[in-house]
């Protein structure tokens, strides 16, 4: 069942039945060599995290490692359950926008949009992002894709995010520091804390807007916000994550107001995980409440209760949540039809 966090449920009743083209975000960001700063992968190894979630989606098998990225505690990446729905009922297709990777998904007969990106820095030192040129690069593809689908569904994946977005929120002078979600379940709040003021310690006030972007944020980010205002509501689409998402949306509400524009946002939605709604150490209702512009956002009411593996019972103690595209994968999952249990038996077969 697809449930409202904000706006109405028209907009996902509409695509019912519908198909859409999976898109999928990659970026890398230097703030994961940070220690203790997140969970999104195999430690050391972390960097080939969104990597390992593009080949496993697309093609089943991840080829750039051996083995699916997990957490130390052993929660398996929401890719499997992308996965799973894609299995159930396909996306028309699927496409990756590579926004500075490190090592490029090892896959063949699918569209990998190249940028000439390069993966961003520490948000500690400075991320040093031409930020700018990546919402240009943003708003061009945006303006120029041509969705063959009756909507786009937009994913990502970008271990330590939602710190980088956290960051950039604070920065933009949004009040957001108790509001951001996390993939661990116990928050490393004093390490992201400290990185964040770290971050917010490199902005002066001579720094415009971009500026503050490339100090803080990450490509992902920013070029959403530029893909976002270059599709300007021409073709239906899902930001499918949490708060890293929401946070996109932040960055377009800014540039908004900076550049005194306006946006049509009524082709435009949020959908998330039931673990990113009811997570009680954040709260994307209360950031999507922050944009001027009217925007509907859903969350899918999906949980591993039924399931007897013990690495999937960590989703529903509160580890990883979101990510891959999860949420929106869901809710398609579910606008075709799809029942809950059959989503899990998929996810199970992947763990054997």
């Amino acid at each position: 069942m697809i449930k409202t966090v904000i706006g109405n449920i028209d907009f996902i009743e509409s695509l019912r039945g519908k198909r859409a083209s999976f898109m999928l975000a990659l970026s890398n960001t230097n703030t994961i060599n940070i220690k203790g700063i997140t969970q999104a992968g195999i430690p050391g190894l972390i960097h080939l995290t969104p990597t390992l979630d593009s080949e496993f989606v697309c093609i089943g098998e991840v080829r750039s490692l051996d083995g699916v990225a997990e957490t130390p505690k052993g929660v398996p990446t929401p890719a499997l359950i992308t996965r799973a729905v894609h299995l159930l009922r396909p996306f028309s297709s699927i496409e990756l926008l590579d926004l500075g990777l490190k090592v490029t998904p090892k896959v063949n007969y699918f569209t990998i949009h190249n940028f000439d990106i390069k993966p961003s820095g520490s948000i500690d030192i400075g991320a040093n992002i031409d930020a700018e040129s990546i919402f240009q690069k943003g708003i061009s593809f945006g303006q120029n894709y041509k969705c063959k689908d009756d909507y786009i569904i937009l994913g990502e994946s970008v271990p330590s995010g939602t710190t980088t977005a956290s960051a950039t929120a604070q920065a933009l002078g949004y009040k957001t520091e108790e509001l951001f979600s996390s993939s661990f379940k116990n928050v490393p709040n004093s390490i992201r804390a400290k990185t964040i003021q770290n971050a917010l310690s490199n902005i002066s006030d001579k720094d415009d807007l971009f500026d503050i972007l490339g100090l803080v944020a990450d490509n992902m980010l920013i070029f959403n916000a530029g893909f976002i205002l270059g599709l300007n509501g021409r073709t239906k689409l899902i930001l499918a994550g949490g708060t890293q998402m929401a946070g996109v949306l932040l960055i377009v509400n800014s540039i908004l107001r900076y550049m005194g524009g306006e946006m049509n946002s009524s082709n435009l939605a949020l959908c998330t995980t039931k673990w990113v709604a009811k997570d009680k150490n954040s709260n994307i209702k209360a950031i999507l409440e922050m944009l001027d512009f009217d925007i509907n956002g859903y969350f899918v009411d999906f949980d591993f209760l039924s399931t007897n593996h013990p690495a999937l019972k960590l989703y529903d103690d509160g580890e990883a949540k979101e990510g891959v595209g999860a949420g929106g994968a869901l809710a398609y999952a579910l606008l075709n039809g799809v029942k809950k249990d059959e989503i899990i038996s998929q996810v199970e077969a992947f763990l054997g």
